[in-house]
């Protein structure tokens, strides 16, 4: 088909036409392991639906071979949308649409219903909605009292039980070579894990991860249902590897069988759910599992401008040249490696610890520089990103692309009511769970129910509205902010999920749309309203927008208080540089010196900001100036004879308890106890870093040098 300026363009050039160079060796390595390290915002869903559709213009692979798997359905969406896009302009009639692009538990899900009644008999067990049920009824099995709050931790810890394959009798030791902390204690929690396992089967239902482990084992145990699963599918592709669990894996093996055309694509450095069982290991030991694998880094950010790219950075670490990686390590030296599962385990470990990738570099234009704030109190700096928010939308930014990014669920309300207060528009993410909310699930199930009725398969996507008006949903909402409010934004909320589901799946039924809103209630995937984005950093993975403030980076929250290892410090580094990396234009960082109005400034900026914010700046009304009259290591201070002294001690202490250094004392709360020299314990409990704990456990040491110091002389 010609064009008035020319031919268009069709074929496998056509898919490479628009990729850069990296992006390119994505799309044309498309057989055998391939191994992708992408950056945050550098394109590597577009590298992936190229690649997939080169294969396919090429030849390589029939489009109806290809499993695409992703961790949401939102994801899994997007390459569906990219994928038809490449389908009617590069590569049409090539069958585009009939590549599967689904999530591990969508793929799992068919395969199980499909496979139970010829291997394991009779009809296939019902999914389980939520585990709260059955773990409540387990508790009171066995007479524990346990108020909503527990109840949701322990069907946490089960979820990270099954996902590491450990069973019932064996969480005590896991749970404590893991360093979990569950609401009850381990011996109590097995108990709770086992009873809760034989009510699900008792009911004969299962869980999202019962799902998977079911279906690996009719795999693994039926030659005939593999051999059907491999014959439809042999050419896989598997987003964000870096947080496949280890249950995704054993499935992930199961459909491979001895195939190897394998494309994974993850970032070490945004590594973030290790507490759920995830494990970067399957990424960083790729090309140790397979020795021919191709590994490509994805490092054009095309999401941010080059301010906020610096900063990410410098954040991770990567200021420059290449650090350690997977490909760093080189594949050839891997390959020659024989290592076993335990040096294996010895290598991620190493890997995760090690800041890993190269660089970004920014594509976009020049914008704002980053805003570093440091307030006197958490009202004081809740109060400032609400009239900062406030202002941004009467710029005319949308407040659906501003968010407000918190290390804990804790800091919520504070933001909710300062956000009220000034009249900005928002909706929570992250922070609570959507689809436990009561006007939620009624509305799930009567969708649910609705699938059921012949006549709701005429028009599906008109049946929604409908449905939702019986539980409350109006053309309007409620004015103001409560409880009626609260529920209305929840049913418009799930009214516009369907619609955007319906427009991007328009042949979906509503049963399909069930199954979705089942899918999304299990992983904790809500739906979102227009106004400024309150939540979780954790929720935000995967998301942008163009303008996000990131308050509370305080020591004791960023890196969070109960993070004591370095593995758990470094995962909270690179928590932050995934909250940095979700800004396009506009970043705002914060922290606050004291709890409450008028209270003792005794709080540090997070360590992650050393030597990323600027040395000082203009202080606004109820903030603190940022500078050398904090603690910030004071000029000349560091060399000082009673510094080095301090860190000296500091040292051996830290040999003496196993601890990192900075866990006695960070470099800045010794500069300041060398530039005051404390004289009491008064006076050191005054210096901020010098809580209770460590005044109890370190004071008279460090008294003891401050005065043989000054009886000296020393500086």
């Amino acid at each position: 088909m010609d064009s008035p300026d020319g031919p268009v363009l069709t074929g496998p050039e056509a898919v490479l036409a628009s990729l850069d160079p990296e992006q390119r060796e994505v799309a044309v390595a498309s057989r055998g392991p391939v191994c992708v390290l992408a950056g945050a915002g550098t394109g590597k869903t577009r590298a992936v639906a190229h690649r997939i559709a080169y294969s396919v213009a090429t030849g390589v692979v029939d489009p109806g071979r290809v499993l695409a798997v992703t961790f949401t359905t939102r994801a899994a969406g997007e390459l569906r949308g990219r994928l038809r896009q490449l389908g009617s302009s590069a590569v049409p009639d090539a069958g585009m649409e009939r590549v599967q692009a689904l999530t591990f538990h969508a793929a799992a899900l068919r395969q199980l219903t499909h496979f139970w009644p010829s291997t394991v008999g009779g009809p296939p067990p019902r999914v389980l909605d939520s585990k709260i049920s059955l773990v409540s009824e387990a508790a009171r099995r066995l007479r524990l009292s346990a108020a909503l709050p527990e109840l949701r931790d322990a069907a946490t810890e089960i979820e990270w039980a099954k996902v590491s394959q450990v069973r019932p009798d064996d969480y005590p030791e896991a749970s404590s070579k893991s360093a979990r902390t569950g609401p009850f204690t381990p011996v109590i929690l097995a108990r709770l894990y086992a009873g809760y396992e034989e009510l699900r089967r008792e009911r004969h239902l299962v869980d999202f991860e019962s799902v998977l482990e079911l279906t690996a084992a009719i795999l693994a145990d039926n030659p005939l249902a593999a051999a059907s699963v491999r014959a439809r599918y042999s050419y896989f592709v598997v987003d964000e590897y870096q947080d496949v669990n280890p249950l995704q894996k054993l499935l992930l093996d199961a459909w491979l069988g001895d195939c190897d055309d394998l494309c994974v694509v993850g970032d070490p450095r945004q590594t973030i759910y290790s507490f759920t069982g995830a494990t970067p290991a399957f990424l960083t030991s790729f090309a140790v599992e397979f020795p021919a694998a191709t590994v490509i880094k994805l490092v054009r950010n095309y999401r941010s401008t080059p301010q906020v790219v610096a900063l990410a950075n410098r954040v991770s670490g990567m200021t420059g040249a290449s650090r350690l990686g997977v490909s760093g390590l080189g594949v050839s030296g891997l390959s020659a490696s024989p290592l076993g599962v335990a040096a294996l385990s010895g290598l991620a470990g190493r890997l995760t610890r090690t800041r890993q990738g190269t660089a970004l570099v920014a594509q976009r234009a020049a914008g704002p520089e980053p805003e570093f704030d440091e307030f006197d109190d958490e009202p004081a700096e809740a109060a400032s990103v609400a009239r900062r928010a406030a202002a941004l939308i009467e710029a005319g930014l949308p407040a659906r692309e501003i968010a407000v990014l918190l290390r804990t669920n804790a800091q919520t309300p504070a933001y909710e009511q300062a956000l009220g207060e000034a009249g900005v528009a928002f909706q929570v993410r992250g922070a609570e769970r959507f689809f436990d909310r009561a006007e939620v699930r009624q509305a799930v199930g009567l969708i649910r129910a609705a699938a059921r009725s012949a006549s709701a398969q005429d028009d599906p996507a008109g049946h929604v509205r409908p449905i939702l008006s019986g539980t409350g949903l109006t053309a309007a909402g409620p004015a103001g902010r409560g409880k009626a409010r609260e529920r209305w934004e929840s049913l418009e909320a799930l009214a516009q999920l369907a619609d955007e589901f319906f427009a991007a799946s328009p042949r979906a039924s509503l049963a399909d749309l069930a199954a979705e809103l089942v899918h999304r209630s299990a992983i904790g995937q809500a739906p979102a309203l227009d106004g400024v984005t309150l939540g979780s950093l954790h929720a935000a993975k995967g998301l942008e927008w163009e303008a996000v403030f990131l308050p509370g980076l305080t020591d004791g929250t960023m890196p969070i208080i109960y993070a004591k290892t370095d593995e758990a410090i470094e995962e909270e580094r690179r928590l932050l540089y995934v909250g940095v990396t979700r800004a396009r234009l506009r970043l705002y960082l914060s922290w606050a010196l004291a709890r409450s109005a008028g209270g003792r400034g005794t709080r540090q900026p997070s360590r992650f900001l050393d030597g990323v914010r600027p040395a000082a700046r203009p202080a606004r009304s109820g903030q603190r100036r940022s500078g050398p009259a904090s603690p910030e290591r004071p000029p000349g201070l560091p060399g000082s004879p009673l510094f080095l002294r301090l860190r000296e001690w500091r040292r051996g202490i830290a040999k003496e308890q196993g601890v990192p250094a900075y866990v006695v004392f960070s470099d800045a709360t010794l500069a300041v106890i060398a530039d005051r020299r404390p004289a009491s314990t008064a006076e050191l409990a005054a210096i901020p870093g010098v809580g209770q704990v460590k005044l109890d456990r370190y004071g008279a040491a460090v008294l003891a040098l401050c005065a043989g110091s000054a009886q000296t002389g020393g500086g």
